[in-house]
């Protein structure tokens, strides 16, 4: 009875605050409830007894994962109204009814597929992170080890990236150059 309680419970509250996150037009409360939408999703692997991963959800979606949104958001105008062009309206309805569909699937899959069986079944000798570990670096170790390349990757792109946006590079300039930088920026008392 718990269990039910709790899932309900928190997938009321994670549905509220993705909603938050989609229908909002301040950036700062979209971040905000997408990091609590994540931390509730945890929840649920927490009620599964897959305390692993939901430490890990945690951990890397809300702390990783929502550092990077709002480093990325800081590149932004999000004062600014946008207005979006729908050139193609035909496109948001197949889209929508492919959203539809998919829902209904997610629905009805748990329901029509009562005989699943789990390709790694939980071992009661070994704990579940050891179990994890285990099917992680030995079947999957090569699509870790080239997830970690490409997020390594994708790493140094946005610092180069960032880097071209500069001007002037703060680390090549000597001190009094940058004094004078910080002068010059300051508002002239009186002037416009």
């Amino acid at each position: 009875m718990f269990e039910a309680i709790a899932f309900y419970l928190f997938a009321a509250l994670t549905i509220v605050m993705f909603t938050i996150t989609v229908m909002t037009s301040q950036a700062l409360y979209a971040i905000t409830a997408m990091a609590a939408g994540m931390i509730f999703i945890s929840a649920f692997f927490f009620i599964l007894g897959a305390d692993f991963l939901g430490a890990i959800q945690i951990i890397v979606y809300t702390g990783a994962v929502m550092a990077l949104y709002a480093f990325g958001m800081m590149f932004f105008d999000t004062t600014r109204n946008v207005v979006e062009k729908r050139t193609n309206p035909q496109i948001v309805f197949v889209l929508g009814v492919l959203a539809a569909v998919m829902v209904v699937a997610i629905f009805v899959a748990p329901i029509v597929s009562n005989n699943i069986q789990a390709l790694y079944p939980i071992d009661a000798a070994i704990g579940n992170t050891q179990a994890i570990g285990m099917v992680l670096f030995t079947k999957y170790l090569v699509p870790f080890e080239l997830a970690a390349v490409m997020l390594l990757v994708a790493m140094i792109g946005g610092i180069v990236l960032a880097g071209k946006k500069m001007d002037k590079s703060l680390t090549l300039m000597a001190e009094e150059d940058i004094g004078s930088m910080d002068d010059s920026i300051e508002p002239q008392a009186g002037g416009h």
